[in-house]
């Protein structure tokens, strides 16, 4: 029995030994795939913050194209002579805008809206006479509004050309 056992304890160490090759095998593999999965990380982790960077320079750019933009739309004095046209709130507001950065274009419809206010308000005051007076400032008003929408300085067709010159200093 001895020889036996002396069989079986080295079987036992042999396999011990391809347990331990085994093991050492697969550590090794484990490493080795670790190590990939490190590489590929650090790959997408540069490929990540390149494109993050290219995004970002993209939003920055966009930005300021925007920032133009918005700067050449307030510059050209359309929204200010579409503002004048909206109530008296809307007439101190393009008023206070165009104090600002003063335009021909808006400055034109301020001038244009202040004369067709006082006209509504002070023939509003005479009855029969108010009533077709407001009909035909409403039509004077709507005429103003499409011009300054097309971006036409046009004068209003009752006293238009007297606004500009009555009220210059706005």
């Amino acid at each position: 029995m001895s020889d036996d056992n002396k069989d079986l304890g080295d079987d036992l160490n042999d396999m011990l030994g391809d347990a331990k090759d085994g093991a050492k095998k697969a550590a090794d593999k484990v490493s080795e795939k670790a190590s990939e999965l490190a590489d590929d990380a650090k790959e997408f982790a540069g490929q990540a913050k390149e494109k993050a960077a290219e995004f970002a320079d993209d939003a920055k750019q966009t930005a300021s194209e925007f920032a133009d933009d918005a700067k050449q739309v307030l510059s050209d004095g359309k929204n200010v002579g579409i503002i004048a046209h909206v109530t008296i709130i809307g007439w101190i507001i393009a008023l206070i805008m165009n104090g600002s950065n003063k335009t021909e274009f808006g400055s034109f419809y301020i001038r244009q809206m202040l004369g067709l206010s006082l006209i509504g308000i002070v023939l509003g005051w005479i009855p029969i006479l108010g009533f077709i007076a407001g009909l035909v400032l409403l039509v004077a008003w709507i005429m103003s509004l499409i011009s300054a929408l097309g971006g036409e300085m046009k004068p209003t067709f009752l006293l238009g050309a007297q606004f500009q010159e009555w009220f210059k200093g706005l």
